[in-house]
This record gives C-alpha cells, sequence and structure tokens, in this order.
C-alpha cells in the first residue's frame, strides 16, 4: 500500500512539474527556431539571439527592468532587515501582531487594487506640488518597494527568531557598541534570509506587470510593459529568446543563492559540534 501511495505521489509530481515547466521548455526551443513559425520547427538557429540583440527599444527596456529590480532589491532588503529588526526588538505584543498583519496585505491584496490605488496616490502627490507628469522611475521603484518588502520581513524574521540573542547581549557587556555588535553577531547569522528576500525582491520586480501597468510613465518603460505592447500585434521569437536568457538566469541565481544557504548551513552545524 506504501509502495503504490509513494508512486502515486510521485507520478502526481511529475504531472505537476510537465505542466508547469513544458511551455517555458517549448518556448526556449523555439527561441533556437531558424523560421518565425510557432508550430514547425526549422531547425536550430541563433538569428533571434541575433535579433534580440539588435532591437534597440527591447534592449532599453531591458535596462530600464533591470536597474528598476536591482535598485527595488537593495532598497526593499534593507527597510526590511531594518524593519525586522524593530519588530523583533519591540516588546508590544499587539503593536508587533498589528504590523505584522499590515505586512501581509500588499501580497494578500490583488496586484490590480494595489496598482490602481498607488496610481490614484502618485497622481494625487503630484496635484499638490503641480506636476502634470509625475509617473515615472520613481514612481515605479516606490511602488515595487512596497509590494517586496513584506518578502524581505519574512524572510529575516525566522532567521531572527533562531538566534541566541544571550551572544548579543554578551558581546554588548564585554564592551562592544551595539552597532558593531549586531554587524558581528547578528548580521551573519540572519544573512541568508536577507539574501532570500533580495533575491526575491529582484525576481518579482524583473517580472511584475499589473502594478508596473498603472505606475509607469511614458519616460521609463519596463520590458512586461514592452512585450505586452507587441501582444496586440504579434511577439516575434526574438522575444522568446530574451525570455529563454531571463529565465537561465534566474534559474543560475537561484542554483548559486541554494548553494551559498546550503554551505552556510553546513558550516553552522560544524560550528556547533
Amino acid at each position: 500500500m506504501k509502495k503504490k501511495t509513494s508512486l502515486a505521489s510521485k507520478l502526481y509530481l511529475a504531472l505537476i512539474f510537465i505542466f508547469l515547466y513544458a511551455p517555458i521548455a517549448v518556448m526556449m526551443l523555439y527561441s533556437f527556431n531558424s523560421t518565425s513559425s510557432t508550430y514547425t520547427f526549422g531547425g536550430f538557429s541563433l538569428h533571434w539571439y541575433s535579433e534580440m540583440f539588435a532591437d534597440a527599444a527591447a534592449m532599453k527596456s531591458l535596462k530600464n527592468t533591470i536597474l528598476l529590480a536591482v535598485c527595488t532589491a537593495l532598497i526593499a532588503s534593507v527597510l526590511g532587515t531594518l524593519a525586522s529588526v524593530g519588530l523583533f526588538n519591540s516588546r508590544n505584543k499587539l503593536y508587533k501582531r498589528a504590523m505584522m498583519t499590515a505586512t501581509n496585505i500588499p501580497m494578500m491584496n490583488p496586484e490590480i487594487v494595489t496598482g490602481i490605488a498607488m496610481m490614484l496616490l502618485f497622481v494625487f502627490a503630484g496635484t499638490l506640488v503641480n506636476k502634470s507628469n509625475v509617473l515615472g522611475f520613481w514612481t515605479l521603484l516606490i511602488a515595487h518597494v512596497t509590494f517586496a518588502l513584506p518578502y524581505v520581513i519574512l524572510n529575516v524574521m525566522p532567521k531572527l527568531k533562531q538566534l541566541d540573542m544571550h551572544v548579543y547581549e554578551a558581546a554588548v557587556d564585554l564592551g562592544c557598541r551595539p552597532v558593531k555588535a549586531f554587524f558581528k553577531v547578528v548580521m551573519p547569522e540572519i544573512l541568508t534570509g536577507i539574501i532570500t528576500g533580495c533575491v526575491m525582491s529582484f525576481t518579482l520586480s524583473l517580472d511584475d506587470f499589473i502594478i508596473s501597468y498603472f505606475t509607469n510613465g511614458p519616460s521609463f518603460q519596463t520590458l512586461p510593459i514592452y512585450i505586452f505592447s507587441m501582444t496586440k500585434k504579434r511577439v516575434k521569437p526574438d522575444m522568446y529568446a530574451l525570455s529563454t536568457l531571463m529565465f537561465v538566469v534566474i534559474l543560475v541565481l537561484l542554483l548559486l543563492m541554494n548553494i551559498a544557504q546550503n554551505r552556510t548551513e553546513r558550516k553552522g552545524k560544524s560550528d556547533a559540534r
């Protein structure tokens, strides 16, 4: 009976992975297609990769997207870490619960509601300062940091709860300044959570469309919005090539992050022994 259950669970898991990654595999395959057909494969070619790099509008949108994602990840990581430390050290349980509930709202709230609400907020703020074209890079950055911040907090908080605060208190008692003690004792222990939150913020910002659609301006266009504008006509295969490169980069980034986390955990276990 156990063997049948195990076989069924493995089959179910295999089907889930097929449904998840089969479309990506097809896209990657047709990014090497020598023709522009989406139903016949004419042979392997790097033609669409060269077309991708020759598309100035696509490359500009890609640069804008990467710039926005990097800025979002860095700012969200710093603010999220500070917020996590502040909430962890708070002794008011009611305040802590209220803040954690507020932290979960951007994740549970529908993106279209968040996007429309932030667009109205930015437009209203623009009218207060008599500025019409207020939407652009900075509004996108604020919006992306807003929805990425909770993911950093929820990754750092468990690491803080696992931390033995007696070590930090001992460092302070022995004459170490609180800031230095934080960077020497606390930071190494929560670094994996910060890195995980940073990578999640980067990937979430990289592929966000709904919130970006409502908070971007004509002066700053991200890649998802650029691709959406192409769907009104026809998505060219060079977008398959670009999407393939982005998928591979994110996959490699996640693998490196997992390897680094495993090494850190093994080192922590060896030090504990």
